[in-house]
């Protein structure tokens, strides 16, 4: 681990970011060329004293978990990410992974919505980063590891996930869930994220064996999801689609008819808070 380059580094990475390019509001009395390193440390959710003792060449040498979670803060891109990585000590992820790196463009509209129930997630349904309100609205769906990552994956092993729906629209949710993986599979093949979670749900899951052996490829997708939030009820939401055709992510955005009570429950959600509870998107 090479400290003094890898302060070197997070400081030139963040006075070159403005706040306007992460959604933060400048404000009359700024003095800092670039963010502040609180401002950093909360993009990367993170203390503010650990990101400090990092630019300060101090501290533990951060886990790779960690270096990921501050190059989405830092809106690097796949070079700058493996570069932060070396200089940390650890090997550069390998480029098939890329789909774990969200691109800065598409970090920068999401930082702009931050008080927008939005998300980014793979193609297999893994999320990778949410707005506060996303979480307010389906909890923390970042910290899962292994095949937990993928919605898919807990859908059909873990029935509490699928709390976030009313009981009536399981049905259409499974079947979306099995078509986007099975074109996932399609696009990937074998040895691919989307085969080995195909392979590891068919002995798990007599339901997903069941509807993967019908071979329906048809878009399930539909723009108008009914959610179940445990202190609001059912919401019915727009959920528009951003696909970053680069990596396949997909940046989904729920929204709610001005002037609706489906509107008026949304702008609830940063007040209530992160949902205790997780849930599928």
């Amino acid at each position: 681990m090479d400290r003094p380059q890898l302060a070197d580094f997070l400081r030139a990475r963040r006075t070159a970011l403005q706040p306007e390019d992460v959604g933060l509001p400048r404000g009359p009395r700024r003095r800092t060329a670039g963010l502040r390193r609180e401002e950093v440390a909360a993009l990367c959710g993170m203390s503010a004293d650990y990101y400090g003792r990092l630019e300060q060449g101090r501290g533990p040498q951060p886990s790779e978990p960690m270096l990921a979670a501050i190059a989405r803060g830092l809106h690097l891109t796949l070079a700058e990410r493996d570069h932060l990585f070396r200089l940390a000590g650890h090997h550069a992820p390998d480029r098939a992974s890329r789909a774990d790196h969200v691109a800065p463009a598409v970090q920068r509209i999401l930082d702009r919505l931050q008080d927008t129930p939005a998300m980014v997630v793979t193609e297999t349904g893994e999320t990778l980063v949410q707005t506060p309100a996303a979480m307010a609205l389906l909890g923390d769906q970042t910290h899962y590891t292994g095949l937990e990552r993928s919605t898919p994956f807990r859908w059909f092993t873990d029935p509490a996930s699928r709390d976030v729906y009313p009981a009536e629209d399981h049905d259409e949710r499974a079947a979306t869930f099995v078509a986007e993986l099975r074109a996932a599979y399609a696009r990937g093949g074998a040895g691919s994220r989307a085969a080995r979670l195909v392979d590891a749900l068919l002995p798990r899951s007599e339901e997903f064996a069941t509807m993967w052996a019908r071979h329906e490829v048809a878009d399930k997708r539909s723009r108008t999801k009914r959610m179940q939030h445990p202190d609001l009820g059912v919401l019915t939401l727009d959920c528009q689609t951003l696909l970053d055709t680069d990596t396949g992510q997909r940046l989904l955005v729920f929204t709610a008819s001005p002037g609706t009570p489906d509107a008026d429950k949304l702008a609830l959600l940063t007040v209530l808070g992160p949902r205790q509870t997780t849930a599928a998107p």
